[in-house]
């Protein structure tokens, strides 16, 4: 399986529960998937459990024993997995700064009774400004997102612009959602969205998100070809990919959560 957490299985079979006892005394249990198209067995553990891919004309029993037989890797895998589940619980953030860019920048809310107009957020001398007006009945916090949204959204469509010819496809449309397990996604109606808590992240890490996706458009899948496309479009993609694995759960899961000075 690609980084991105969904799992695509168009040539598989509805999969079958199982339930085996590893020599160490866990019990696990785990999906039978039957796959045409696979040449080897194989066995995946991912949020969604563990799953061991049987190719076609294979029994069903050397799947179990495929399974028994690599025991120990698949208990440092299951390991692995529940440490990332932990990370993935929402985490507060420090209220006074906030990730932006790969940086963590101080954020401060000043209450202003003159102002009318709705809150304002900007970004000066390396801090975040939320200004409130006394009648305002838009949270900070609320504000602060939204305002990160539009930034994810200007870098994003920044660097699509750039990669649109040179992959030589455009999105049908983009979207910037909050999605809790993925930072990008490209349909099959040409359709690209992407997470706006990539601007949290580096600039490098955005760049190398958009370009994956943008890259899907040509190449669906993730070939030798595909990666040697993204790889050459985006020379930072292998420090890119070690940020993510060292930090996706912590920042998909971060909470904005800002002080009023005044409360």
């Amino acid at each position: 399986m690609s980084w991105r957490t969904r799992m695509v299985l168009p040539d598989m079979a509805r999969p079958e529960a199982n339930k085996s006892l590893l020599p160490n005394g866990q019990e696990v249990e785990w999906l039978l998937v039957r796959s045409p198209a696979a040449k080897m067995l194989r066995i995946k553990v991912g949020q969604d459990g563990i799953r061991v891919v049987l190719p076609e004309g294979r029994h069903s029993d050397e799947a179990a024993t495929f399974l028994t037989k690599n025991h120990a890797w698949l208990t440092e895998q299951l390991e692995r997995a529940r440490r990332l589940v932990k990370l993935r619980k929402v985490e507060r953030r420090s209220k006074e700064s906030v990730l932006f860019r790969g940086e963590s920048v101080p954020v401060s809310v000043v209450r202003d009774q003159q102002w009318r107009a709705a809150n304002k957020v900007s970004l000066e001398n390396g801090a975040i400004q939320i200004t409130v007006g006394g009648l305002s009945r838009t949270d900070a916090s609320r504000s602060l997102e939204n305002w990160m949204r539009r930034q994810a959204r200007e870098r994003i469509e920044q660097r699509i612009s750039v990669l649109e010819s040179r992959v030589k496809r455009t999105p049908n449309r983009i979207y910037v959602m909050g999605q809790r397990t993925k930072w990008g996604n490209c349909s099959s109606l040409g359709n690209l969205s992407f997470n706006w808590r990539l601007v949290m992240a580096p600039d490098y890490v955005l760049s190398y998100i958009v370009t994956h996706e943008v890259t899907h458009l040509a190449i669906p899948d993730h070939s030798q070809k595909f990666w040697l496309t993204v790889q050459s479009l985006c020379p930072e993609m292998d420090k890119a990919r070690q940020w993510l694995v060292a930090n996706s759960g912590r920042v998909l899961a971060v909470n904005l959560d800002v002080v009023d000075s005044d409360s």
